[in-house]
């Protein structure tokens, strides 16, 4: 039986999401290098894919499928699920794209169900165009070039709940070419890094700051999680990486409570696991934004957030008197104001937009801006 072919039409409704859910390292070689055919005239997808941390048996997963066992629960859940991996091409003279894709339909009661279930087309000005489908197990979805200056580069932003397997793509009326490389950009955080409350997945704020970089963003942000994991750390060490960022420690204040002194020691730990794999590597630390119920609300073990993001600037700076030059902290404290969460502790999506352009106004300014 074939596929059901969605074709292109009008943008939906903008729906607001109530939270993204969402054994080698990813190899270099394949980034921007030329592309294949697979059965059918498709293009191999991989080429063209980016974002992408690890594979497992062929799939985008954000947390190493061989060291799975020593990662919490939820970090493992969050990293079943492709945020920030998408479809990066050029063209000269293609008018539409056509995706192959495997993803999950859900259920009758699955919360995620009335969630938009959209491909979003970028260029180098902003969004062309979205294209919304039904769920389906396997489709095939068109989405067109619009009428731009047609080389691009383009994104594809395909949707991020059903977790989407790209099976492979072409052009319509013209090749595809994988998008030239760009510097790597690996950033880890809790729900605000992985996009919870904006509403499309080229709106939360590490994709904001990747577009205004010109870089290539892998999100390895875990809602509910990254409380300084040790384990994840390790893994980041072994990831190839041009620029890093650190943005955790909200859920320090009140999924696990951390003292002070607790997470002073847990960053620092943390830092000098992935300076083993990346000792020169540009790093930032950005300290948790602006969260009105627990600035000056002590949690179980009497820590404030307050004091728990001075804890984490503390431990990063300490690090540079000792030597590191190669290490910034951006506070976090008033990056963002009260009008800019959607529920008193995520972004909305002008909170993640302002967000994204301040860090990336921080790697400039600390020279990390060249990758």
């Amino acid at each position: 039986m074939s596929a059901p072919v969605h074709d292109e039409g009008r943008p939906g409704p903008r729906q607001e999401r109530a939270g993204r859910r969402g054994h080698a390292p990813w190899p270099q070689q394949r980034r921007g290098e030329g592309w294949s055919e697979v059965p059918g005239g498709w293009q191999d997808p991989q080429p063209f894919l980016r974002g992408v941390a690890w594979l497992d048996k062929g799939r985008p997963v954000r947390a190493d499928p061989a060291d799975t066992m020593r990662l919490p629960w939820d970090t493992g859940e969050r990293a079943t699920l492709p945020i920030g991996v998408r479809l990066e091409f050029t063209t000269e003279t293609a008018t539409a794209v056509e995706i192959r894709y495997r993803a999950t339909v859900p259920g009758p009661t699955d919360a995620l169900r009335d969630l938009a279930h959209g491909f979003a087309l970028w260029d180098r000005h902003g969004v062309v165009t979205e294209v919304f489908t039904e769920p389906a197990a396997e489709a095939v979805v068109r989405i067109g070039l619009g009428a731009g200056d047609g080389d691009g580069p383009f994104t594809i932003h395909p949707p991020e709940n059903q977790s989407p397997l790209v099976l492979g793509l072409r052009g319509i009326g013209g090749a595809l070419t994988p998008a030239p490389p760009a510097p790597r950009w690996v950033v880890h955080g809790d729900s605000i890094t992985e996009g919870w409350w904006s509403t499309r997945p080229a709106h939360g704020w590490p994709a904001v700051a990747g577009r205004a970089l010109g870089w290539d963003t892998v999100n390895l942000g875990y809602a509910g999680a990254a409380r300084g994991e040790l384990a994840t750390a390790e893994q980041l060490a072994g990831l190839p990486a041009d620029v890093l960022t650190l943005a955790f420690g909200t859920n320090c204040w009140s999924r696990v409570p951390f003292s002070a002194p607790l997470l002073y020691e847990t960053t620092r730990a943390f830092l000098e696991l992935v300076r083993q794999g990346h000792p020169r590597t540009p790093l930032l630390l950005v300290s948790p934004v602006l969260r009105p119920d627990a600035e000056r609300t002590p949690n179980k073990l009497g820590a404030t957030l307050g004091a728990l993001r001075d804890a984490m600037e503390r431990a990063a700076r300490d690090r540079i008197a000792a030597g590191d030059d190669r290490l910034a902290v951006l506070p976090g404290r008033d990056l963002l104001g009260p009008e800019h969460l959607a529920d008193g502790l995520h972004p909305n999506d002008s909170g993640h937009q302002v967000l994204g352009l301040a860090v990336a106004t921080a790697l400039r300014r600390t020279g990390f801006g060249t990758g």
